[in-house]
């Protein structure tokens, strides 16, 4: 028989696994789908602004008030909005369904990570096991099963797509703007970036609604309230508002908080360059739109796969290990990417590099969340507002400079960032090591308590 705790990890990980096999997949399309005056990555900068707005305040009073499961049902619903406003795409019906998506996006993922830190401390002190390592753990299978959701939308949106009968020829003149490999981004927008027929376009989104309200049905009907009583007793010992909105930034004035905040970002900068970048300037100008889904198929799989791999093996090789396994692969595919010239008779590099890509950003996922969850232990919902406040920047940067600057640039920005990251994470390791004595230190008896 499974855990308590464990059931209820997997309902949260199934949960998010349906409601992103909607959203994931469609994030990918949006920079080929709706390209017209860049209303797609548009829509995506806006998502990603409004969740650094609701990061500053939301995560802390609704988990505080509704506990993290109801925060992670009401939070589920402003995703579905989104699918609709898709059936109509214009900037009347995308902005706001974006603006609603961000106001439940930073409340959904800070619910999430709190929601499983809970559950891995008490397990942890059922099994008299470390904390870090149930946490690691449940945040590798969550990771494992959530990021297969990037296979199952891009398998949906390939098939449902792939019974398109107008797909056109892609001219050879049109491949020279492909890629890094000029600094312009004025592609010609001709046949790869061919629209789908209507009809498709709106069978696909219909499945993204159904999976969509699944995923709220799933986490209402079979999640345990584990957090009932402290919100029940928030709620009657009320804070001011003053403070609970403040409750992220007071979080600042630690400075391993500071020093994470490079590798937070490059969390949605490598994401973002992913799903917006290499789908549009790789894979739609090479290929076409209707292979985007397949390349997107191949980074969840593998990222999929890692996640629960790298969730068990953290605690044999340490966090350090797998962050510089992550930036060496990271490393190799920014400059192959800036190097390579993408043709179609190259078919197979266009999956290797997602592939790798998913393995890379496993990593950043499973081990950036659980040094938070391990970190800021008695600061939980404030340190995950700040992840999400910090990540939620990058995207929106990322998505908001897509149509203004060149694929070079923003892959020069991500490597920079890298770099940072890296420097970061060995400075709060650095810090952690000489934290670890006082600690043992002061809670060591002393001879008097000893006699």
């Amino acid at each position: 028989m499974i855990s308590r705790n464990f059931k209820n990890v997997l309902v949260v990980s199934f949960g998010f696994l349906s409601l992103f096999t909607a959203y994931g997949g469609l994030q990918s399309l949006q920079s080929s789908l709706n390209a017209e005056e860049g209303m797609g990555v548009i829509s995506l900068s806006v998502i990603y602004g409004s969740i650094i707005v609701s990061s500053m305040f939301l995560p802390h009073i609704l988990i505080k008030n509704l506990g993290c499961k109801w925060t992670i049902v009401a939070s589920m619903c402003c995703y579905i909005t989104y699918s609709i406003g898709n059936f109509y795409p214009g900037w009347a019906t995308l902005i706001p369904t974006s603006a609603i998506l961000g106001l439940g996006g930073s409340p959904l993922w800070s619910a999430k990570c709190t929601y499983l830190t809970i559950s891995g401390n008490l397990q942890a002190d059922k099994e008299n096991k470390k904390n870090e390592d149930l946490i690691n753990m449940y945040f590798g299978i969550f990771f494992f099963i959530f990021q297969s959701s990037a296979v199952w939308g891009n398998l949906m949106s390939s098939l449902i797509f792939g019974q398109d009968t107008e797909k056109a020829d892609i001219p050879e003149e049109q491949l020279k703007y492909c890629g890094a490999a000029l600094c312009q981004e004025n592609f010609i927008q001709g046949a790869n970036a061919t629209r789908p027929a209507q009809h498709l376009v709106n069978t696909l989104l219909g499945c993204y609604i159904g999976v969509g309200v699944l995923a709220v049905i799933l986490v209402a009907v079979l999640l345990d309230n584990i957090d009932r009583d402290s919100a029940r007793e928030f709620r009657g010992n009320r804070t001011p508002f003053c403070g609970t909105f403040l409750a992220t930034f007071k979080l600042l004035r630690d400075k391993r908080l500071v020093m994470l905040i490079p590798l937070t970002m490059y969390s949605g900068f490598e994401q973002s360059f992913l799903s917006g970048e290499y789908t549009k300037n790789y894979v739609t100008c090479a290929l076409g739109i209707h292979f985007v889904g397949y390349s997107m198929i191949c980074f969840g799989a593998a990222n999929s796969l890692s996640s629960f791999v790298f969730g068990r093996l953290a605690r044999y090789t340490g966090r350090i290990a797998l962050f510089c396994l992550a930036a060496a692969i990271n490393l190799g595919c920014i400059i192959a990417l800036l190097l390579w010239k993408p043709h179609p008779d190259q078919l197979p590099v266009f999956f290797v590099f997602p592939a790798l890509w998913g393995v890379a950003d496993a990593v950043w996922q499973t081990q950036t969340n659980g040094l938070y969850a391990v970190l800021f232990k008695d600061h939980k919902e404030a340190a995950f507002s700040n992840f999400r406040l910090w990540e939620a920047l990058a995207f929106s940067l990322s998505f908001g400079l897509s149509s203004f600057i060149s694929v070079r640039t923003k892959l020069y920005l991500v490597l920079g960032d890298l770099l940072l990251s890296v420097a970061g994470i060995v400075g709060v390791e650095i810090i952690e090591r000489r934290r670890k004595p006082r600690v043992e230190a002061s809670s060591r008896p002393t001879g008097e308590e000893v006699l």
